[in-house]
């Protein structure tokens, strides 16, 4: 069984739902779970809001809305455990999903969510986790070391220059800091977690989104049983490679 934490709300719905749908597809059973237990819906702006003429760009694309739709029908979704509730021993894997708005803050800033990540990097068991998630990550510190669980790793992240900021700056002057869950950027604290700059890995100049019919366009790391992506335009590839390390002999967190 596959865990998905959520926060308690404003989830990215590409990156939550194109990785379930493929876990489903794959035939993994899949458990969510919540800051309190409760049912957790998307970011509304990525999901039906949208951004008006900038919709092409920065809009959830219609195939993975679909995907979310049947991700939200699912038993599964309603019918989440709560964080305490959780015991990682039951479960087979971790996936982060990200998203900015600032519901997030519920999960990244989240100690029983640290926690949960920790076993799991303790258990040497599979973990995925893209955009926002990734930050989850880097502030969850390994007690025999004091460092995150990311030292010593390669990973990427949403990056700066390309993503966050340019979205930042394209929809401030009416949805101010939307775009900006905190002060320091998402790379920037990623980063920092890391034994080595070069350890951040930031993929091709110009990131393209992948779709179901092209998913090599899209960008991933992985490092041994870690594997993370950029965006939403990552999330085919990012699914179909979190599969095939599930589908796997086991290979522990080097």
């Amino acid at each position: 069984m596959i865990l998905i934490l959520l926060p308690c709300a404003d989830y990215d719905p590409t990156e939550s739902s194109v990785p379930w749908q493929a876990l489903c597809n794959a035939g993994f059973e899949v458990q969510f779970a919540t800051p309190q237990g409760q049912v957790a819906y998307a970011d509304p702006r990525l999901v039906s809001v949208g951004f008006g003429p900038l919709n092409p760009m920065l809009m959830t694309r219609r195939a993975d809305l679909a995907s979310y739709a049947r991700m939200t029908e699912s038993a599964a979704f309603r019918q989440p455990l709560s964080y305490t509730d959780v015991d990682p021993a039951q479960f087979d894997g971790l996936l982060v999903p990200g998203g900015h708005a600032k519901g997030m803050r519920s999960l990244l800033e989240s100690g029983q969510a640290r926690q949960i990540a920790l076993q799991f990097f303790q258990a040497q068991k599979p973990v995925a986790a893209v955009c926002h998630g990734v930050l989850l990550l880097a502030r969850t510190l390994d007690p025999d070391t004091g460092r995150s669980v990311l030292f010593g790793r390669q990973v990427t992240s949403l990056l700066a220059a390309t993503m966050e900021l340019p979205a930042w700056l394209l929809t401030a002057v009416w949805l101010g800091r939307y775009y900006r869950t905190y002060p320091q950027t998402v790379e920037a604290e990623v980063t920092a977690a890391l034994s080595r700059k070069s350890d951040f890995v930031r993929g091709p100049l110009i990131a393209k989104r992948d779709s179901a019919q092209a998913p090599q366009t899209g960008f991933v790391v992985r490092d041994g049983a870690l594997l993370t992506a950029r965006w939403p335009g990552d999330c085919h590839r990012f699914a179909a490679e979190w599969v095939t390390m599930l589908q796997a002999p086991a290979r522990p967190l080097e």
